[in-house]
């Protein structure tokens, strides 16, 4: 894609503000969405739970990638935090998709990327799965594909519309990878229940690159596995993280514990998830950290 006009939601996030540098360091005008009253030319206000968003401020941008919703991972699963969660999510992609389809034509974004999650797959074992796989049971397979569906009014409207269903980011500024840096560093790190859940990660650099490889290539749409070609068992990458760090993995959290401090979400760390980016590799990214460890070396810095 040439240089572009290209709005964001989620720009303050560890993928948003990533992809943002990523943008502007090519030359590309960034939008950020923001739910205060605009400071500046580049920022458009929206209201996600709400479902308003000012569509004026859209038009004319030739992307739109929506990363914005509360960490799924930063708090206890209470029922009123399943709500935000899902509420950011769903009624944000609805807004945003409301907003592409009432602009005419001419303005109209030609790509709507709206970030989704392998939580779409839910509980898979040691069954690996790809795109073709259909959503699994509990909460966030249900929030996944309401989020997706919510995307309908900007596919109706001709928009080219691009799901990323983003495994576990690698990298030390945030997201579930962030809380394991300190503690591994600190040789307190090792495996979670059993370890033998399958860990589906992708670096933040490859992150990155496949959602701009997916915005700039004409034809993609649908979903699309963001994460590295081989996952890999809780115990190997507790493993890799004390090799790249040089310290024990001596230390082991008991799955009843889990369950206990983390409640509902401990489904979420004990699950497994075997997932292939089948589609990513067809459509040609290639990844720069396929492997575990370049993954935590590159976000070790």
């Amino acid at each position: 894609m040439e240089h572009s006009r290209i709005a964001v939601a989620g720009a303050s996030g560890l993928i948003g503000g990533a992809l943002v540098r990523s943008l502007v360091a090519d030359g590309h005008e960034v939008v950020r969405l923001v739910r205060r009253a605009p400071r500046s030319r580049d920022e458009v206000r929206w209201d996600p739970e709400g479902k308003s968003v000012d569509a004026a401020g859209l038009a004319g941008c030739a992307a739109v990638v929506n990363l914005a919703g509360a960490n799924v991972g930063s708090r206890r699963w209470t029922d009123e935090y399943k709500a935000q969660l899902r509420c950011g999510r769903v009624l944000g992609t609805t807004a945003l998709a409301e907003a592409m389809a009432s602009l005419a034509p001419e303005e109209r974004p030609r790509v709507f990327v709206n970030g989704s999650a392998i939580g779409y797959y839910g509980e898979t074992g040691e069954r690996a799965v790809d795109e073709s796989a259909p959503a699994g049971e509990g909460f966030l397979p249900s929030m996944c594909v309401e989020w997706e569906a919510a995307a309908a009014p900007a596919q109706e409207a001709g928009v080219r519309t691009v799901f990323p269903r983003t495994g576990l980011v690698v990298a030390r500024e945030g997201g579930a990878w962030g809380r394991l840096f300190p503690l591994f560093k600190a040789g307190l790190g090792g495996r979670m229940g059993d370890g033998r859940q399958y860990w589906s990660f992708v670096s933040l650099h490859d992150e990155v690159a496949a959602i701009r490889h997916l915005m700039d290539t004409e034809g993609l749409s649908g979903p699309f596995n963001v994460t590295a070609p081989q996952p890999l068992t809780n115990r190997e990458i507790t493993e890799a993280m004390g090799r790249v760090l040089r310290r024990p993995t001596l230390f082991a959290v008991p799955a009843p514990v889990l369950r206990t401090v983390l409640g509902e979400m401990a489904g979420d760390v004990l699950g497994s998830q075997r997932v292939l980016p089948k589609r990513l590799l067809e459509s040609g990214f290639t990844f720069a950290f396929p492997e575990i460890e370049g993954a935590i070396r590159a976000a070790a810095g």
